[in-house]
C-alpha cells in the first residue's frame, strides 16, 4: 500500500519511520511537508533535526513539499495539529483527490469546540472513508522501534478494521473501533488533566495527589464524553486510561512539561517558546470548559487549568481551590 504521511513534525516522521522499516516492505511510504526549507533540510540532513533529531530517515522514505505528488496514495495520514486538520482536508480535496484519510491530532478546533471528526463530517463527508488514529505512544519511542498500542476508530466498521491491518506490524498493534467519538473526546481531554498533574508533580505535591488527579481527571473524560455519545469501554481502554496514564507520567509528554514550567513560575508564552512544539492541551482546555458548561457537566480540573492558563490565576491558587472543594460521594 502506498500510504502518504502529511506533516513532518515529530509524530508524523515517527509514523513514517515505524511504517518504513517495520512493515516488511508492504507499504511504501511519502512524508509531506508544506515547508520547502523544511524539506531542503531533511533531503541534506537525512534527519528531522527541528523535531525529531536522533533518528535517520529511512533510505526507502520518499520525500516532498508538493501536495499533489504526495496524495497520489492508497492511504494519507494527517498527522498535523488539531488546528490544522480542515485547512488539509480543503488543500487534499484541490488537489482532486478521493484519497482515504485518517488523522492523529487530538483537541477539539478553537473556537468551533468541534472534534476533528465533526470537521471531516463538514469538510470531507462522501469524499472517501475517514477515520482516527490515536492511542499511548510518543514519537520518540515509535521511532525507536519500541512496542505500541494503537487504536483506529472510524463511523465504517470495515474501513476501520481494513485499515488497522494494514497498519499494524511487530512493533505497532493497531486495534479498530467504531466509537470515534470516545477515542477522539479520550485523547483530546487527557491533554488538559496532564497540565494539572504537572502542575502538581512541579509543586512537589506528590504520588499521592497526581493519583487523585489522573482517577478524577477520567472521571471527567469520561463524563463529557459520555454526553456527546462515546462509550465508556472506550474510556477504559488504550485512548481513554491507556493515553492518560501515559502523558500524566511521561516526561517526553508536551502537556506534562507545559504544567512542569508553569509550576515553575514560568509564563506562558515563554514556556511554548521554550517547547518549540505544540502542546495540544493549552489550545483545548477552552474549547472543553466551553463544551462542558454548555452540556452542563461538571469538570473542576478542566476548570482549574483554564484559570492558570487563561485567567491570570497562580497555580498554587487553582490547586488550593480545587483541593478546598466541597466534599462529595465519589461518582462519575
Amino acid at each position: 500500500m502506498k500510504i502518504a504521511i502529511l506533516g513532518a513534525g515529530a509524530w508524523g516522521t515517527a509514523l513514517a519511520i515505524s511504517l518504513t522499516v517495520n512493515s516488511d516492505s508492504r507499504h511504501k511510504i511519502i512524508l509531506w511537508t508544506k515547508d520547502p526549507d523544511h524539506l531542503a533540510e531533511l533531503v541534506l540532513h537525512h534527519t528531522n533535526r527541528r523535531f525529531l533529531p536522533d533518528f535517520p530517515l529511512p533510505d526507502s522514505l520518499q520525500l516532498t513539499s508538493d501536495l499533489s505528488v504526495a496524495v497520489e496514495a492508497e492511504l494519507a495520514l494527517i498527522v498535523v495539529p488539531t488546528a490544522g486538520l480542515r485547512e488539509t482536508l480543503r488543500a487534499i480535496i484541490a488537489c482532486g483527490k478521493a484519497v482515504p484519510v485518517i488523522w492523529g491530532g487530538k483537541g477539539f478546533e478553537a473556537q468551533s469546540a468541534k472534534l476533528p471528526y465533526e470537521v471531516a463530517q463538514e469538510e470531507y463527508a462522501g469524499i472517501a472513508p475517514y477515520g482516527v488514529l490515536s492511542g499511548p505512544s510518543f514519537a520518540q519511542e515509535v521511532a525507536q522501534g519500541l512496542p505500541a498500542a494503537l487504536t483506529l476508530a472510524s463511523h465504517d466498521e470495515e474501513f476501520s478494521k481494513n485499515t488497522a491491518a494494514q497498519l499494524h506490524t511487530s512493533r505497532l498493534r493497531v486495534y479498530s473501533s467504531n466509537d470515534i467519538i470516545g477515542v477522539e473526546t479520550g485523547g483530546a481531554i487527557k491533554n488538559v488533566i496532564t497540565i494539572a498533574v504537572g502542575i502538581s508533580d512541579g509543586m512537589g505535591l506528590g504520588y499521592n495527589a497526581r493519583a487523585a488527579l489522573i482517577t478524577r481527571g477520567l472521571a471527567e473524560i469520561s463524563r463529557l464524553g459520555l454526553k456527546l455519545g462515546g462509550n465508556m469501554e472506550t474510556f477504559m481502554g488504550l485512548t481513554g486510561v491507556g493515553d492518560l496514564m501515559l502523558t500524566c507520567t511521561g516526561d517526553l509528554s508536551r502537556n506534562r512539561q507545559v504544567g512542569l514550567m508553569l509550576a515553575a513560575g514560568k509564563s506562558l508564552p515563554d514556556i511554548l517558546r521554550e517547547l518549540g512544539h505544540i502542546a495540544e492541551g493549552v489550545y483545548t482546555a477552552r474549547e472543553v470548559l466551553k463544551l462542558s458548561q454548555e452540556l452542563d457537566v461538571e469538570m473542576p480540573i478542566t476548570q482549574a487549568v483554564c484559570s492558570i492558563l487563561h485567567d491570570g490565576v497562580s497555580a498554587k491558587m487553582a490547586l488550593e481551590r480545587l483541593l478546598n472543594r466541597e466534599p462529595k460521594t465519589e461518582s462519575l
